[in-house]
Parts: structure tokens; sequence; C-alpha cells
């Protein structure tokens, strides 16, 4: 009602009709994944404690730009990248030690060879 934020009533049937028009999957699981990778969270209300689950099938999404009439907002809302930036991170340091293991090696068997 507010417009800060959507409602899925019926996740059965959001996954079997709605879901397959707009993703190449039905999976609501996957549907929510890829919210959340968008900044988007579940909405939990006090009276749920986080802990029950409600009883009716009605699942609450908000996101800070996503706001009714403030169409302007939506190119706000990016796929967050820090984990795939810190993969890359760790990547260059593993082969950056790599490379150096290879340094210490090649001397290694140079000495050997010397030594021999």
């Amino acid at each position: 009602q507010s417009g800060s934020s959507f409602h899925v009533f019926d996740q059965g049937q959001f996954a079997k009709e709605v879901l397959p028009k707009y993703f190449k999957h039905n999976n609501m699981a996957s549907f929510v994944r890829q919210l959340n990778m968008y900044g988007f969270r579940k909405v939990v209300h006090i009276e749920q404690g986080g802990l029950v689950k409600p009883e009716k099938d009605d699942t609450e999404f908000q996101h800070p730009y996503f706001i009714r009439g403030q169409e302007h907002l939506l190119e706000n809302i990016k796929r967050k990248v820090t984990s795939v930036t810190s993969r890359m991170d760790n990547v260059t340091k593993l082969l950056t030690d790599i490379q150096v293991m290879k340094g210490k090696q090649e001397s290694m068997d140079s000495k050997l060879i010397a030594m021999k």
C-alpha cells in the first residue's frame, strides 16, 4: 500500500505462472536469490518475529530505490559485484604466489644442478 515494497501472495502460483514468462526457470528460491543480489530484502513484520512462519503465503520484498512513482530511481538498482571483485583479487594473489613459488623452484633446481 505504501508503494515501497511488493508482495508475492501465492509463491506456488507466482513460480508457476509469472516466473517462466520473465526467467528461464520457475524456481522461487532462485528468484529470491536474484532479488538479494540486487539488494532487495524480505520484509519481516514485528508480529511475525522473524522466527515463526506466517499463517498466510505472503512474502514482501523492499529496496530503497523501489518506490512507486519514482521510476528514475530504478537505474540505481544494480547487481552487487563485491564478491566477484573479491574472487578476482584472490585469483590474482594466487597467481602471484604460484609465480613466486615457480621462481623459487627454478632457483632450487639451478642450485641442485650446480651442487651435482
